[in-house]
């Protein structure tokens, strides 16, 4: 009954510090925009630099509502969500199966492991032009160059989660008669899964990086599109509005995969509160 009651306890302050973690973030972000615009309304008094340079939250509110009256912003919006979308479960499908040959096997490991760590520090700017030649201005040059920032992010962490693995455990499994593939995949990749995961999170932002980029050029569509039209234009608010966009894009798939880590591995967070009541 004690420990009950100590595990309650521990859930409760938990959930009730997750809480007050949120109200501070949101506090924390509407006062930085509050900052932003009293400093731009300042400067307009002042005239420290160039308004024209420095955009007010609330003129980025009206190029939003400029965007939606036109009927543009959800296109923009929805072309890049399907191209990060699609470059990122590719790229994740990659360095799973990629990895896990890796760790499998010392010859895979032998040919991959210096290619990879050959072109893994290469940014992904360098390699669009070359993309583009070779796949052209399409879809498919932005899905494969966001695939291939996706891949090359998240195969250090499939091979090192596998290759990890408590020796006990696999030596318990086989023992009970478990084939080389059963300990492979209930086993080994199983025991990996959560860092399997924290890589997919981290290769969400570097999916992110290569969608504006591959959106840079060859593009009449998308978020990243209308940062370099805006550019070219001097349309400062229409810039921040579609790099403000793009961070909210990329805090609501990571909120997604935060709320699927903790479902998938809600077995952690009880474990802790079991070695507190320790």
């Amino acid at each position: 009954m004690k420990k009950a009651k100590n595990s309650v306890s521990y859930q409760t302050a938990a959930a009730n510090k997750a809480k007050r973690d949120k109200y501070y973030k949101i506090i924390s972000l509407c006062g930085f925009f509050l900052l932003w615009e009293l400093m731009c309304r300042i400067n307009l008094s002042q005239g420290w630099i160039n308004a024209k340079f420095l955009p007010m939250p609330t003129g980025i509110i009206t190029a939003v509502y400029t965007y939606l009256s036109d009927g543009t912003l959800l296109v923009h919006v929805g072309v890049s969500v399907k191209r990060v979308l699609t470059g990122y479960i590719i790229g994740v499908l990659i360095a799973v199966i990629l990895g896990s040959l890796i760790a499998s096997s010392r010859i895979m490991d032998n040919v991959c492991s210096p290619v990879l760590n050959l072109f893994g520090p290469i940014p992904v700017m360098a390699f669009l032009p070359m993309f583009i030649l070779w796949f052209g201005i399409g879809e498919n040059s932005k899905s494969i160059l966001i695939a291939y920032s996706t891949a090359i992010y998240m195969i250090s962490y499939v091979t090192e989660g596998i290759k990890n693995t408590d020796p006990l455990l696999i030596r318990s499994a086989a023992s009970l008669g478990a084939t080389p593939l059963q300990v492979f995949l209930r086993v080994k990749f199983q025991s990996a899964f959560p860092g399997i995961f924290l890589g997919m999170k981290g290769a969400l932002g570097a999916a992110f990086g290569a969608m504006v980029v591959a959106e840079m050029m060859g593009a009449s569509t998308g978020l990243g599109y209308i940062i370099v039209f805006s550019k070219n234009w001097f349309k400062m608010n229409d810039m921040i509005m579609a790099a403000v966009l793009i961070g909210l894009l990329y805090s609501v798939l990571f909120a997604v995969l935060t709320v699927l880590e903790h479902r998938l591995f809600d077995w952690r967070n009880q474990s802790k509160g079991g070695a507190v009541e320790q």
